[in-house]
């Protein structure tokens, strides 16, 4: 049987489909789709980042983490 994946936008949503697929006695696993801390803090620290302007090129980021010295 396939599978999917359900995305509800509010707290009520996911009351609603919960309690249906309770109703029809279908299985479902819920499971957390929030970050941990540490990576939003990074996301939200490399976009502001990006808006600043300090970005490098995929070349200069290559030549500083990949060269071989």
């Amino acid at each position: 049987m396939k599978s999917i994946l359900i995305h509800p936008e509010s707290a009520e949503q996911l009351k609603t489909v919960k309690a249906v697929l309770k109703a029809l006695k279908v299985q479902f696993e819920p499971q957390s789709s929030t970050l941990p801390t540490h990576i939003s803090k990074s996301i939200e620290k490399s976009i502001k980042q990006f808006e600043n302007g300090q970005t490098i090129s995929l070349q200069e980021f290559k030549e500083k983490h990949f060269s071989k010295k």
